[in-house]
C-alpha cells in the first residue's frame, strides 16, 4: 500500500454534504403606514448572521412606523444615531424624513456593514449625503461618530438629538456599554428611542433591567406603548403571548 493510499478511502475527506451551503441573501419589503413616498422600501438581508442582521424584526418595523408618524418632532432637522442597525430600516426612514444627519452603525462585520451600505445606496430618492454608515462597537471612541455630524452656520451640534436602539436590550452583558454610549453621545435635550421584543421570555426581567440600569447613567424612562404583534417565530405556543409583545420607551436625561 502506497503512502497516498488509506483503508476505506481518504480519511481526511469530509463526507458529501458535510458542509452546508451558506443561506442566500434575501429581501424583505416594508410598507410605510403614512402617505409619504416612497410607499415601499425593499431591504436586502444577509443570509445568516450571528449578529441577527438576517431578519427584519418586529421592533425595527415598529420603530420605523413610529419615526415616520412622529417625524416632525423627532427627526426633521435632527442629528440621529442608530446603534445595531441590522438592515438599517429606521435610519432610512429618518433620511426620508429630512433628518439633518443620520449615522447608521452596527458591529464592524464586513458582510453586515456592506449590506447596510447596499440598502442605503439603493433606497430610491434618499439623500446619500445625509445618511452615513460606520462599523462601531458600543462604548468605543465616539469621535468617529461625532465627525460624521455635518454642521453649518445655523446648527452646531456636537452630539446627537436622537439615538435609536431597536431590539438591542436582549444583549444583557452590554447594557452598561450601550447606556454609556447613549449618555456620552446624546445632546442634553435629546431622546433615546428604545424598542424591543422579549425573544427569550424567561429572560424578560433581564431585558427590563436595562431601564433600571439607565438610572445610573442619569436617564429617566417614559413608556410609549406596548403592542401585540404576530411573534417572529412559530414555536412554543405557551410563550407566544410574551414573544408577541413590542415594548417602546423614551430615555431622556433626568434633570
Amino acid at each position: 500500500m502506497s503512502d497516498t493510499e488509506s483503508i476505506g478511502g481518504d480519511l481526511f475527506q469530509e463526507p458529501e454534504g458535510y458542509y452546508k451551503p451558506k443561506p442566500a441573501d434575501h429581501y424583505a419589503k416594508y410598507e410605510r403606514k403614512t402617505s409619504k413616498e416612497p410607499k415601499t422600501i425593499n431591504l436586502k438581508l444577509i443570509g445568516s448572521s450571528p449578529l441577527w442582521g438576517h431578519l427584519l424584526w418586529n421592533a425595527g418595523i415598529f420603530t420605523a412606523d413610529y419615526l415616520d408618524k412622529h417625524s416632525d418632532d423627532l427627526v426633521k432637522g435632527k442629528d440621529v444615531l442608530e446603534l445595531g442597525a441590522a438592515a438599517a430600516l429606521p435610519s432610512i426612514i429618518c433620511g426620508y424624513n429630512d433628518a439633518r444627519n443620520v449615522v447608521c452603525t452596527d458591529y464592524p462585520d464586513v458582510e453586515l456593514i456592506s449590506n447596510i451600505e447596499h440598502n442605503i445606496k439603493t433606497a430610491p430618492g434618499l439623500n446619500q449625503e445625509t445618511v452615513t454608515v460606520d462599523g462601531y462597537i458600543w462604548g468605543n471612541d465616539y469621535e468617529p461618530l461625532f465627525s460624521k455630524i455635518r454642521n453649518d452656520s445655523t446648527h452646531q451640534n456636537k452630539k446627537f438629538d436622537l439615538i435609536i436602539l431597536s431590539d438591542l436590550v436582549f444583549n444583557h452583558t452590554e447594557h452598561h456599554k450601550l447606556l454609556k454610549t447613549c449618555q456620552d453621545c446624546l445632546e442634553p435635550n435629546g431622546k433615546c428611542l428604545v424598542v424591543f421584543s422579549p425573544h427569550r421570555p424567561w429572560l424578560l426581567e433581564n431585558d427590563l433591567e436595562f431601564f433600571e440600569t439607565a438610572k445610573e447613567y442619569g436617564f429617566k424612562t417614559d413608556k410609549i406603548d406596548l403592542v401585540q404583534w404576530k411573534p417572529m417565530f412559530e414555536e412554543d405556543q405557551e410563550t407566544a403571548e410574551i414573544r408577541a409583545r413590542v415594548y417602546s420607551f423614551f430615555l431622556t436625561f433626568d434633570k
